[in-house]
């Protein structure tokens, strides 16, 4: 049976790696770790389609060093301890020639399993590369969280994409077959997400369908060909940001009947009940934050209780969670706020904290001003009194803009009382 285009294509060689430049560009952390042959173990964060497989190969490739490649949707402990066992005996123990073990989707190994891994990692056995694409400070343990450097790598950029599309056109063994004109991209462009698997798939699935070895790709064409084959070009789950995304935009858009839908597919495509309910989590705080302060105790609350119970139940306290979020107030104040001061910092630097606001623990501290003049907000009415906490340099900024909800039109009312032309709300 003929391998998939994405597979076909995948590079022998680290030169021809598309796209993580930030990672293995010139100056990129992880390409001095591979000149160096000191390499850590490794978790490689990212989107379906960014290359972590191909890299962990590569990085193999280049310090010629024994791969082991096990996936965690078809492993458990009997084969990851089979794997340890011919590490041991395969030699290179604390050399830079010791195997390498690559865990793919490592996110979806429970505690004990990941636990089975400590031992080898500690003692040198083997150096682990995990791939995946949930966010490691929740599903890795932190035992061995700690033993890891984590990478990040990016959803590929369009020139990456263009970069993947003109080398399958010319040097791919079957599309070479074809004439083929690529006379619009935006929507292989589009509809891959920055997914490189999915890009070549979409391509792949395009070519194969025409009639004719003379194909002229259109933007119509390609759209024409996704929606007649959902099923085949979605199998293993590529729509899976774009059902989530729905998800959390209908949320946004206080519609709880499309938020209900979009969570009944994400249960029926198998989706982990712990990626949802970390979802409602996030969109508590973001999408409606101080516009009804109970969301996020309620999606905490369902987050935990979800991990309890499991599927099938889980499925009506993730609707409940979905729904009382769709029909609450909504508000990014919140959201803005941390991005706004995020950006100060990042422009302004590391401004000094006001002597009166630093502590003074030390008889020196306290000669040299630390904390003199600070005014104790509960020794005044209303336990409130007027005095500067930002740098001198930003004074006056305002990061927090209360929203036009009645519960943060209070927060308003509260501040301008309180801060009066201090403050503009």
């Amino acid at each position: 049976m003929q391998s998939p285009l994405a597979e076909r294509l995948r590079p022998q060689t680290l030169p021809d790696y598309v796209g993580q430049s930030h990672l293995v560009g010139e100056e990129g952390a992880l390409s001095q770790m591979i000149a160096s042959g000191n390499l850590p173990s490794l978790l490689l964060w990212g989107p379906p389609g960014t290359g972590k497989t191909t890299l962990a190969t590569l990085i193999a490739k280049v310090h010629e060093r024994p791969f082991y490649n096990l996936s965690a949707i078809h492993s458990g402990v009997k084969e990851v301890r089979e794997v340890i066992e011919k590490a041991k005996q395969s030699g290179g123990l604390f050399t830079n020639k010791g195997p390498l073990l690559f865990i793919d989707e490592i996110h979806r190994f429970s505690k004990s399993q990941q636990d089975s891994l400590l031992g080898a990692v500690e003692k040198g056995y083997v150096t682990l590369i995990g791939a995946t694409t949930e966010n490691p400070s929740f599903e890795v343990i932190n035992a061995l969280l700690s033993r890891c450097q984590t990478f990040t790598l990016k959803p590929l950029q369009a020139a990456d994409l263009r970069t993947l599309l003109k080398r399958a056109i010319e040097t791919d063994a079957v599309l070479s077959k074809y004439k083929i004109d690529l006379k619009e991209d935006k929507a292989l462009l589009s509809l891959s997400g920055g997914d490189a698997r999915k890009l070549l798939s979409l391509l792949e699935l395009v070519v194969l369908s025409a009639t004719d070895k003379e194909i002229i790709i259109t933007n119509d064409l390609v759209l024409k060909q996704a929606q007649t084959n959902t099923v085949l070009f979605d199998k293993k789950g590529d729509l899976h940001y774009d059902i989530a995304s729905a998800f959390i935009k209908s949320i946004r858009g206080s519609d709880p009947n499309a938020a209900v839908y979009w969570l009944a597919r994400l249960i029926e495509g198998g989706e982990d009940v712990k990626f949802i309910a970390r979802r409602l989590l996030i969109s508590a705080s973001e999408d409606i934050g101080n516009a009804n302060p109970t969301a996020l105790v309620l999606a905490n609350t369902t987050f935990q209780s979800v991990q309890a119970i499991g599927l099938p139940e889980a499925r009506i306290i993730l609707s409940q969670c979905t729904t009382y979020l769709a029909c609450s107030p909504k508000s990014n104040a919140a959201y803005l706020a941390i991005d706004k001061s995020l950006q100060m910092v990042k422009e302004t630097g590391n401004l000094a904290v006001p002597l009166h606001l630093r502590n003074a623990p030390t008889q020196l501290m306290k000669e040299l001003d630390y904390g003199k003049g600070y005014l104790y907000a509960h020794d005044y009415p209303n336990n409130f009194v007027q005095q500067n906490y930002l740098p001198e340099e930003i004074q006056g900024t305002v990061f927090y803009q209360p929203g036009g909800n009645p519960k943060e039109e209070q927060f308003k009312r509260f501040l301008n009382d309180r801060w009066g032309e201090h403050y503009h709300y």
